[in-house]
C-alpha cells in the first residue's frame, strides 16, 4: 500500500510472512492480539555486503524509509539539510574530537610526526549534497558540480582540531579518493571553509588514468584475485600513499582519520580513527601483508532501529543502518541485481520470491479452509485485501523508476498505465478465498482517479477459472481525491485529529463499514504496512514482507 478502530467481538491475529511459514494450516487461529503488538522489528542483523538479503526474511530487513528518517534525525536535517550547530551527530563529533585531542600528546613527542585526514565526511561535510541533492543516490555528474563550485561546508568542528593537531607540532596530510582534476578545487574548497594546512605538496587526490600513476604506487597488492593491476583499489592507493609519507618524505603517520574503513585499511599508520557516516559505504578489497589489527576496522552488523527514525537521535552513527548497505541487502532480497536492468526485480527467482511462494503455500490452502466453513454456516466471509505491495507489485517502480524517493507524479503514470505485476503467489491466494465462498475485498491508499485503472490492472491477473475478475468495483474501495467529499461512514477522529484522515483511519471505518452495510463477516485482513491492518474489525491480520517502504 502506497499514499498516504472501533473494537469487535472477534479478537485479531497478527501473523507475519514468515511466521505463517510454520503456522498451523489448519484453520485461522482466534487469539486475542492487541493492535499495540503491529509494529515493525526494532532489532537488526545486517552484513555491510548486503548479502544478509540472500538469507533475511523480509521483516528482518531493515525499511529504507525508517533507516532515512533515523539518519535525518541524527543529522537534524530539514528538507534534506543538515542542522549545523546542533544535531547528535554534531555532539558526537565534537565529542571526538575532543578526546583525540586529549589523548595525543602535546607537544609532538618527535619531529617529522604526521597526522593523516581523508576529505570527505572527515573535513569536508558532504550531507547537504547526499540527502537534500541526492537523495541519498551518488549522482557523479551533481558531485562534480558541487566540487568546482566548492560547495561543501567543513565537517563540524574540524577546522579547529586540524588547527589543534598542526599547534601541537604535527604535520598536516589529506588524502582523499577525488580524482586529480578535482584537486584545486577541493583545496581552494578547503581553504573557503577556513582550512589553512593544505596545499598541493601535502594533499594527494587520485590518478585517472594509468599514465599518470605515481611510481610509488603498486596497484596489484590486493587480496582480489580480479584485482585489475591497472588500477588502484581505494585501499591500495590510500595504503600506498602513506607509505609514500613514510618511507620517501620520512614521515610517522601516528593517526589516520577517516569516515570509511578504506580510508583506514591497508597499514602505515599507527593509529586509525573511523568518524560515523551512515550516508554511503565505499568498501575495498584490503591489501595482502596487511596488519592483524586491521580485522577490527569492520562495519557494525547489529542495530536497534524504531520504525520512525527516533533511534537517530540516541544510536550514535555507528549504531544506525548504513543507507548502502540497506539498499543493497534490498536489492539482494528481490534479485534486483541484474546490472542490465538496475532496479528491476526478478521476476523468476529471489528470497522474496520463495518467501512469498511459501506463504501463499500456507494461505491458499487455510483461507479455503476457513472460508469453505463460514460460508456453510451462512456468516457471509470475507477477505480484505490491500492493493500495492499486497496484490499488486510495485518494486520496479520504487527502484528502478525512483530510486526509493516516492514520486507521486510517476507512481500516478505507472497507476493509469497498469505497469505493476502482480505479487508473487498472490492470485492463487485470492483464487482460493474467492472459490471457497468469501467475498473479496479491496481497499487500497489509492484514491479515486486512480480506480478504474487500478481495477483493470488487477484484472490481468486475479481472474476465476471462467475469466471473471476477482475484484468487483461494488466492493473496491479507494480513497477520496482533494476534491472529493469523504464518505459519510468515515470518522476522522478516532486519534481526536478530525482534521485529517489517517490511512489507519480510513481503513478501519472502511472495514466496519463493510461489516455494517454489506453484512459480511471479515475472516482475515492481508497488507504489506501495519497501517493496512491496525484499526481492529477483521478476525486475522496478515502481514506481507516490504521492506522498501514505510507508511505509519
Amino acid at each position: 500500500m502506497r499514499k498516504p478502530g472501533f473494537s469487535r467481538t472477534r479478537a485479531a491475529l497478527v501473523v507475519t510472512a514468515s511466521a505463517a511459514l510454520v503456522a498451523s494450516t489448519a484453520s485461522l487461529a482466534m487469539a486475542a492480539v492487541d493492535d499495540a503488538r503491529l509494529v515493525p522489528h526494532s532489532h537488526f542483523t545486517m552484513q555491510a555486503d548486503g548479502s544478509s538479503g540472500l538469507t533475511d526474511k523480509g521483516s528482518q530487513i531493515p525499511n529504507i524509509d525508517s533507516v532515512k528518517s533515523t539518519i535525518r534525525t541524527y543529522y537534524a536535517a530539514t528538507n534534506g539539510i543538515a542542522n549545523k550547530t546542533d544535531s547528535p551527530y554534531v555532539t558526537e563529533m565534537k565529542a571526538m574530537e575532543a578526546d583525540i585531542l586529549s589523548k595525543l600528546p602535546d607537544p609532538a613527542p618527535a619531529p617529522n610526526l604526521a597526522v593523516v585526514f581523508d576529505a570527505d565526511d572527515t573535513t569536508l561535510w558532504t550531507y547537504d549534497m547526499e540527502d537534500g541533492a541526492m537523495k541519498f543516490n551518488f549522482d557523479p555528474a551533481l558531485q562534480a558540480t558541487w566540487v568546482h563550485d566548492q560547495l561543501f561546508p567543513a565537517t563540524p568542528g574540524m577546522v579547529a582540531f586540524v588547527d589543534a593537531v598542526k599547534a601541537k607540532g604535527y604535520n598536516v596530510y589529506g588524502i582523499t579518493g577525488r580524482g586529480a582534476s578535482q584537486e584545486d578545487d577541493t583545496i581552494a574548497n578547503l581553504t573557503k571553509v577556513g582550512y589553512t594546512e593544505f596545499d598541493n605538496a601535502n594533499f594527494f587526490t587520485k590518478f585517472e588514468t594509468p599514465s599518470t600513476q605515481p611510481d610509488y604506487l603498486d596497484c596489484h597488492t590486493s587480496v582480489d584475485p580480479a584485482d585489475d593491476p591497472a588500477k588502484c583499489t581505494t585501499v591500495e592507493y590510500k595504503a600506498g600513499t602513506r607509505k609514500h609519507i613514510q618511507n620517501d618524505l620520512g614521515q610517522t603517520i601516528v593517526l589516520n582519520i577517516g569516515d570509511q574503513f578504506s580510508d583506514l585499511q591497508g597499514g602505515y599508520a599507527m593509529n586509525s580513527v573511523k568518524l560515523p557516516n551512515p550516508t554511503y559505504y565505499l568498501a575495498s578489497p584490503n591489501i595482502t601483508g596487511a596488519p592483524s589489527g586491521d580485522s577490527s576496522l569492520t562495519p557494525r552488523s547489529e542495530f536497534t532501529m524504531a520504525p520512525n527514525g527516533s533511534s537517530g537521535a540516541t544510536e550514535g552513527g555507528a549504531g544506525i543502518p548504513n543507507i548502502d548497505s540497506v539498499r543493497s541487502t534490498i536489492k539482494n532480497y528481490y534479485g534486483a541485481t541484474d546490472t542490465l536492468h538496475p532496479g528491476i526485480a526478478s521476476k523468476t527467482a529471489s528470497p522474496y520470491i520463495s518467501e512469498m511462494h511459501a506463504f501463499a503455500s500456507t494461505w491458499a490452502p487455510r483461507l479455503k479452509n476457513v472460508c469453505s466453513r463460514e460460508a456453510a454456516a451462512g456468516t457471509r466471509p470475507a477477505v480484505v485485501f490491500d492493493a500495492d505491495d499486497t496484490t499488486l507489485w510495485t518494486y520496479d517502480m520504487e527502484d528502478g523508476a525512483m530510486k526509493f524517493n516516492f514520486d507521486p507524479t510517476l507512481q500516478n503514470t505507472w497507476v493509469q498505465e497498469g505497469r505493476f505485476p502482480a505479487v508473487p503467489g498472490m492470485p492463487a491466494v485470492v483464487n482460493a478465498a474467492k472459490a471457497a465462498g468469501c467475498k473479496i475485498i479491496g481497499l487500497t491508499g489509492r484514491n479515486n482517479a486512480q480506480r478504474v485503472a487500478t481495477l483493470d490492472n488487477l484484472a490481468k491477473y486475479y481472474y476465476d477459472d471462467n475469466d471473471n475478475a476477482l475484484f468487483k468495483s461494488q466492493y473496491y474501495f479507494t480513497k477520496w481525491t482533494s476534491t472529493d467529499t469523504p464518505p459519510a461512514y468515515i470518522d476522522c477522529a478516532q486519534d481526536s485529529d478530525a482534521t485529517k484522515c489517517s490511512t489507519i483511519e480510513y481503513k478501519s471505518s472502511t472495514r466496519k463499514y463493510v461489516e455494517d452495510h454489506f453484512g459480511f463477516h471479515i475472516i482475515a485482513n492481508f497488507g504489506d504496512q501495519f497501517s493496512d491492518l491496525i484499526g481492529q474489525h477483521s478476525d486475522n491480520v496478515i502481514k506481507l514482507p516490504n521492506p522498501t517502504y514505510y507508511l505509519p
